[in-house]
């Protein structure tokens, strides 16, 4: 199987986008003001967009549809063709099947901890605090989600993006060359067949 341009093209896109979408999640975090309820003596906290929620889901969403298309494309590592993991479970080379092993639990370390830091900002980021206190108290303030979540997350991102295109170029590169290396040989065998019958032929002949 050759390494597709449009995987690749794709892949990036997505995870480059996911960044930016988590970038701008925590350049619009939600924060909260104490303000007096002008019903009562209660304080109630006001706070301002929620469009890091938004951003932060849809980086989520996007780096989950990257992941699976990588996934998928690669039958996750357990179903490759040609020599990647072969009938008897036999790998073409030890250099080869380590490479495909750490580039795709880096990936999947790296994406699983974007979307946790993606998921976590988020429902924290939605999250409201009403009514804290009495008007005049001082020890109270709004619940808001602290700095740096999800900008592990965009950090997070760029780390999958490198694990998933080192692990599809590996995968590849060795699902490919084994393939390869069987078709070489089935055609070595025709090859010695032909001139097998070539050669019985011509004793008959004699």
């Amino acid at each position: 199987m050759a390494i597709s341009i449009t995987v690749l093209a794709i892949v990036i896109s997505l995870h480059l986008i996911a960044f930016v979408f988590a970038i701008g999640a925590e350049q619009r975090r939600s924060t909260g003001k104490v303000g007096p309820d002008k019903y009562d003596e209660r304080t109630f906290c006001v706070y301002d967009s929620d469009a890091s929620t938004l951003y932060g889901l849809t980086a989520f969403v996007l780096l989950l549809v990257s992941q699976a298309l990588v996934n998928g494309v690669t039958k996750c590592l357990c179903f490759g063709r040609g020599d990647v993991i072969s009938s008897g479970g036999g790998w073409r080379s030890g250099s080869k099947k380590l490479a495909v092993v750490v580039f795709f639990v880096v990936s999947w370390l790296a994406f699983l901890g974007a979307e946790i830091c993606l998921l976590a900002g988020s429902v924290r980021n939605a999250y409201h605090t009403k009514y804290r206190g009495y008007f005049g108290a001082h020890d109270f303030s709004c619940a808001s989600l602290r700095k740096g979540v999800f900008s592990a997350g965009a950090a997070l991102c760029l780390v999958s993006l490198l694990g998933s295109i080192l692990y599809y170029w590996a995968h590849n590169k060795a699902d490919t060359g084994g393939w390869e290396k069987h078709k070489n040989e089935g055609l070595g065998m025709a090859e010695t067949t032909h001139r097998e019958e070539q050669n019985n032929n011509a004793f008959e002949k004699v």
